[in-house]
Order: C-alpha cells, then structure tokens, then sequence
C-alpha cells in the first residue's frame, strides 16, 4: 500500500494522457522504485489515471444536544 500526493497523480495522470499507459507506469515508478513489477504498475497507473476529484462536501446542520434520558 501506498500513498499518492496531488502533484504525483498529476505527473501521472499526464504522462498517462499525453504518452500512455506503459508511460505512467514507468512515472509510478519513478515516485515508487520498491513497484518491480510493470504489470502490476501499470494497474496502479490506470487507477490513478482514472481518479475523479470528490464532490464538495454537503454542509452539515448543528446537531441538537441530546440529553440523557432519567429512568
């Protein structure tokens, strides 16, 4: 498992667009040297390509307090 930050998706993201996948997944690789396997990083780079940015999050209303029920 691993993490990608905004700007390595990016660089990835753009090497798959411009160049292709066996492209983005020697980009992955680059940021990830310990992914030996192109098949398994080129999986990763299509997964990462194909990420969609999240909807904005909805506002939440104040919760009311609730209070303890005396039995």
């Amino acid at each position: 498992m691993f993490m990608v930050s905004k700007a390595e998706a990016a660089a990835i993201r753009r090497a798959y667009e411009e160049d292709g996948e066996f492209a983005a997944a020697v980009e992955l690789r680059r940021y990830f040297p310990g992914i030996a396997d192109n098949a398994n990083a080129r999986l990763c780079a299509r997964t990462i390509a194909s990420w969609a940015p999240l909807p904005p999050a909805a506002k939440r209303c104040p919760s009311k307090k609730r209070r303890k029920a005396v039995r």
